[in-house]
């Protein structure tokens, strides 16, 4: 692709595809027709690069519609947002679900990361290699590595679908899983979960096509307001249905619940089936309170972030509603991309309302008159759920302008990522949204003085926002005697792998880790023996299956040495290869790593090529010295946390499961294999 003149031009479909999002060109300068007008005036300067932050909207447009980007494409949205063509290819490659080259419209992302991989996907992979040819973009789609296009055994052509390897879809309580994203207007999707081969290898069937008309240009710069949702309803032939998000909550149904106690007992869709399960009462009480009042209830609750990090929730907010500077920001981060997590996923789908709610009183609260919803590019279910919550309560008065008759005006704008895992530290959101590539930002400045758009910017992840409402219902203090006293609340946990019931589940903090595997094995008469237990994800660390006892709260991880993280808990039994485990973990930091800073970018390939020997046979002690080395590096000079815990599990995993412990302290190798010297020494 050239990248300074970028001259091909679209094709009707990409413009049309385009303009949707953004509306027709207004002269020639933005790749309109060229008229006199446009001869004596030039358009562009300040107005045009205040758009930049729908780069990466713009190009989910014509990926969506396309099923990839062309460099006449690429070169229309540089046009139209008065990009740079460089800096548009930059953004545009970084995401691993954009392709800029062309490949069939359906496309199989089949996951590969732990959860999954414990669970069987090689074999799938395996097989899916065998029929439609060699991951990748559909280049090479005979099953002999020829380039033709002809039929194939199974009786159609290779070329109609394309199948690539996945980082974790969010689905592990269903692993092994797959998602099928077929593009089109509007793109359709589908999920097989456990994933049958047989159904994702089977010819796509044809779907309407979409309304001649151009759609009216899009009020929020995310999707055409002539479809409802981004995605079609119906999923595509002949995958099945998704489940309800009922079915990965085992608790589902016990009313002692407060973050999952409306899954499965209210419709996601109706927001009238919410507000009678008590939705917006905690909207009208937080107006009532005011916006300090809100941030009081908050302080006093104790609420940390649920993300990770578990930085006090009230002192961020006191932070940025503090700040002089205007318009202040609020981010809902819903870029849930730790491998093992899911509980994110299943709030969107089974509770949309509460979030929207969740997000209207944090930004009463800040003072801030939008907030952003970043979701990843791999939740086609949760986004039309947030999308019919968002239309519906705009229709209602509880989004937009004067909401509930109190003054107080705020709307939500919902960004998709795109296949980015660092994307989910809160400072590469922020570039992501601004439409640039999705690298971490050094701090400080930290968001709550200069975040998005260099605004005063709260940043959350969806279960932190959720317990809002509970907080200002019930009081901050009444919520802190839930827990302990140093993590209080409720938390949800994502169990996976060798387990009887799979699944999101909540409990109070200071459950032990056996309290919550008993909930998962409920009903099992003998649940095998976990001989580890990954806490936290691949950014956690490893327990052996008889440190059950660990509490868990982020002191009680603390002192065991590991950490809640996102709420990860994926249980194996002595039927994983652990040292292969170990090996995805690493592979996934090297392929998620941004590259911006030298110890990740260099640190996450070593560790993986020290690994590679290790578990192949090959290495030795020096290679665990390495692996050292390496991640103390990583750990205290990465800057964001993608590198700083890239080396922690396999470290537990090293020092606490006995990893390795059989490899010699040194491989001796032959240096040649010439004959001995016959030479005799001089006496």
């Amino acid at each position: 692709m050239d990248l300074q003149h970028l001259d091909t031009p679209p094709s009707d479909a990409e413009r049309a595809a385009v303009d949707a999002l953004l509306g027709p060109p207004g002269s020639a300068w933005e790749g309109g027709e060229r008229t006199g007008a446009d001869l004596r005036r030039a358009d562009g300067g300040q107005a045009a690069r205040g758009r930049r932050d729908l780069l990466l909207p713009a190009l989910h447009a014509v990926n969506d519609r396309i099923g990839w980007i062309s460099e006449g494409a690429l070169g229309y949205i540089c046009r139209r947002l008065t990009v740079p063509p460089a800096d548009a290819y930059g953004v545009a490659s970084f995401y691993s679900m954009f392709a800029l080259h062309e490949r069939p419209k359906r496309v199989l992302h089949v996951c590969t990361d732990i959860a999954c991989a414990a669970k069987g996907s090689g074999p799938i992979c395996r097989t899916l290699e065998e029929r439609l040819g060699a991951p990748g973009h559909g280049a090479d789609p005979s099953p002999n590595g020829s380039p033709d296009n002809g039929p194939r055994p199974d009786g159609h052509s290779g070329s109609e679908v394309a199948w690539v390897e996945s980082p974790c879809l969010g689905m592990c309580e269903r692993a092994p899983a797959a998602l099928a994203i077929e593009a089109g207007d509007p793109p359709g999707y589908a999920v097989s979960a456990p994933a049958d081969p047989d159904v994702l290898c089977a010819p796509p069937k044809a779907r309407p096509a979409g309304a001649d008309a151009a759609p009216a240009p899009s009020s929020n710069g995310h999707r055409p307001e002539a479809h409802p949702t981004t995605f079609s309803p119906e999923a595509l032939a002949p995958m099945p249905a998704e489940p309800s998000a009922e079915a990965a909550v085992p608790q589902a149904g016990d009313p002692g619940l407060l973050l999952l106690g409306r899954i499965g007992a209210v419709d996601p869709t109706d927001l009238d089936s919410y507000r009678a399960a008590g939705g917006y009462t905690a909207l009208r009480r937080a107006i009532a309170l005011g916006p300090s009042g809100v941030i009081r209830e908050v302080t006093d609750s104790g609420l940390v972030g649920r993300g990770g990090a578990a930085f006090p929730t009230g002192r961020k907010w006191a932070g940025t509603a503090q700040r002089p500077e205007a318009p202040r920001y609020l981010v809902c981060n819903a870029d849930e991309s730790e491998p093992g997590t899911f509980k994110d996923r299943v709030l969107m789908e089974g509770d949309p309302f509460s979030v929207i709610e969740a997000m209207t009183v944090a930004g009463f609260a800040i003072g801030a008159a939008r907030g952003y919803l970043y979701i990843r590019g791999e939740y086609p279910l949760a986004l039309s759920r947030l999308e019919n919550a968002i239309t519906r309560a705009r229709a209602r008065g509880l989004l937009g302008e004067d909401i509930l008759g109190s003054g107080f005006s705020f709307d939500i704008e919902i960004r998709r990522g795109a296949g980015a895992y660092i994307c989910g530290e809160e400072t590469a959101i922020f570039n992501s949204i601004e439409g640039l590539r999705g690298e971490p930002r050094s701090k400080p400045p930290f968001p709550v003085e200069r975040g998005l758009f260099d605004r005063p910017t709260a940043a959350n992840n969806v279960e932190t926002l959720v317990n809002v409402l509970p907080i200002v219902q019930m009081g901050g203090p009444a919520y802190a005697r839930i827990g302990t006293g140093s993590s209080t609340g409720p938390k949800l946990f994502c169990v996976s792998g060798t387990v009887a019931r799979p699944g999101v589940y909540e409990v109070p903090f200071g459950a032990t880790l056996r309290d919550l595997l008993g909930l998962a094995n409920a009903g099992a008469e003998s649940p095998p023996e976990p001989r580890a237990v990954l806490l936290g994800g691949a950014a956690g660390g490893f327990l052996r299956g008889d440190e059950l006892d660990v509490p868990l709260t982020f002191e009680g991880a603390r002192e065991a040495g590991t950490t809640l993280g996102s709420g990860v808990v994926l249980v194996l039994d002595d039927t994983v290869d652990l040292p292969a485990v170990l090996v995805r973990i690493a592979a996934f930091f090297r392929d998620e790593s941004c590259g911006q800073c030298v110890p990740c970018r260099v640190g996450t390939v070593r560790q993986e090529e020290a690994l590679a020997r290790l578990s192949g046979g090959t290495g030795d002690g020096a290679d665990i010295a390495l692996l050292r080395d390496v991640g103390a590096a990583m750990r205290d000079a990465s800057i964001c946390g993608l590198g700083q815990t890239a080396w922690n599990a396999v470290e537990s995993a090293i020092d606490r499961l006995g990893v390795f412990a059989d490899v010699p302290q040194r491989r001796t190798l032959p240096l040649t294999t010439a004959a001995p010297s016959t030479t005799k020494e001089a006496p």
